[in-house]
């Protein structure tokens, strides 16, 4: 019997750490699907921005984030600090399917970190090619280490969101709305892009390289298998075995109807079929269906991820309408994309109730959103978050990097 829990120990951590290794491969899923939908003059700087701020998130994360997330006790709102990594922990337990199970801590913590990474990761594209790179590496440093780990900590930590019956299997709302909300609070402070919207009009500013963003978007594809396959956190027993291959199938299922149904319906409002509008339709879907990929049939998880499609194309139109400027769609996609994926959770799990879904969605978004508004303001007055006009004209990748993405080619 002990050799059997022993091997189910080793499965089960190997499949955890696994499956991290596929989130963190989304890490060149956002730099590619970022660095393809800037212009070539920004391409350097937004590659910067992405293995830096994954590293600045590895290390926040194991100083302080992992530990104000997951603390040993706490009052439901302000966790209690505990030092996890530091003692000498080999296992974690874990409540899961009506039975106790254990995998290495380490691997827990592994897992986690790729997850605060990439809530860091949407907040790069939105704010692209107009901030300071050291405004954002210093914001980086406070999402990673205090925003996310807290609104972490009221869900999955134990907290207060968790004892209100607030649903989120794998993080619509704790990973991609935070993300979401960080975001649109720089872009606000920020403001948009030199000649996007001039005279009352709105000029579209095209990526410089579509193969790149299409790559991009088939290894985030890719990720979210692990992002929500590893959220089941075993798969030792066949019970658990099962779910997971339903988890796998239904995510599939969601970013192909995320993929169809934004590039119908951008076809039907623009006449033509929009290659972004699909990409993002396939990150809506995605996202829409990562906070329950499990209780749906395939089925339905289609029919949410094609709603989140259909919304990713909408949200875009009213936020350049409302000269809101995401050069990656990453408000659209991650934020109202996971609201929806969050009251979708009502259509599959019966224990979830919409008021309860509503509340997790007002706080989470209000926390950070305002959190993120205040230390943006305090970067923007002491030190500026915004590069100058003439650097913005000149390109992030000279101006803040001292190199080009694509040197031959300058004409």
């Amino acid at each position: 019997m002990e050799q059997v829990i022993e091997l189910a120990y080793a499965l089960d951590t190997f499949y955890f750490l696994v499956m991290g290794a596929f989130v963190m491969w989304m890490a060149a899923g956002f730099s590619m699907l970022e660095a393809g939908l800037v212009r070539s003059k920004s391409t350097v700087e937004i590659l910067t921005k992405n293995i830096a701020l994954y590293s600045i998130a590895s290390i926040m994360y194991m100083l302080v984030g992992y530990n104000l997330m997951y603390p040993s006790d706490g009052n439901g709102v302000i966790p209690t600090v505990n030092f996890f990594l530091s003692g000498d922990h080999e296992t974690v337990d874990v409540l899961a399917s009506g039975g106790e199970i254990y995998y290495s801590a380490l691997a827990d913590f592994f897992f986690q970190v790729v997850f605060v990474a990439t809530a860091m990761s949407i907040v790069s594209g939105a704010v692209a090619e107009r901030m300071k790179l050291s405004s954002f590496l210093l914001f980086c440093i406070v999402m990673t280490g205090l925003i996310y780990p807290v609104q972490g900590y009221w869900k999955w930590g134990g907290g207060f969101l968790d004892a209100a019956g607030f649903s989120d299997f794998a993080g619509s709302g704790v990973v991609h709305l935070c993300g979401a909300a960080a975001a649109l609070a720089g872009v606000l402070l920020l403001g948009a892009r030199k000649g996007k919207y001039v005279d009352g009009r709105i000029f579209a500013i095209p990526g410089a390289n579509m193969p790149l963003a299409t790559l991009g978007t088939f290894i985030l594809w890719m990720g979210w298998f692990g992002f929500n396959g590893g959220s089941e956190l075993m798969v030792s027993n066949v019970v658990e075995a099962n779910a997971v291959a339903l988890i796998f199938v239904n995510t599939n299922a969601a970013a192909a109807g995320g993929v169809i149904a934004a590039l119908i319906f951008s076809k039907l409002l623009f006449g033509k079929y929009d290659l972004s509008m699909s990409l993002n339709g396939a990150i809506g879907g995605l996202v829409s269906i990562t906070a329950e990929p499990l209780a749906p049939t395939p089925e339905l998880a289609a029919i949410i991820g094609a709603i989140g499609g259909i919304l990713v194309v909408l949200s875009v139109i009213i936020l350049d309408k409302s000269r809101i400027d995401d050069p990656v769609g990453a408000i659209s996609a991650h934020g109202t994309c996971g609201i929806w994926g969050l009251i979708a959770v009502v259509l599959s799990n019966s224990d979830a109730t919409l008021g309860a879904q509503l509340y997790g969605i007002a706080v989470i978004f209000t926390w950070t959103f305002v959190m993120s508004f205040i230390f943006w303001g305090i970067l923007k007055v002491v030190m500026g978050i915004r590069l100058t006009d003439e650097h913005e004209e000149m390109g992030a990748d000279v101006s803040e990097c001292g190199m080009e993405a694509y040197p031959e080619f300058k004409k």
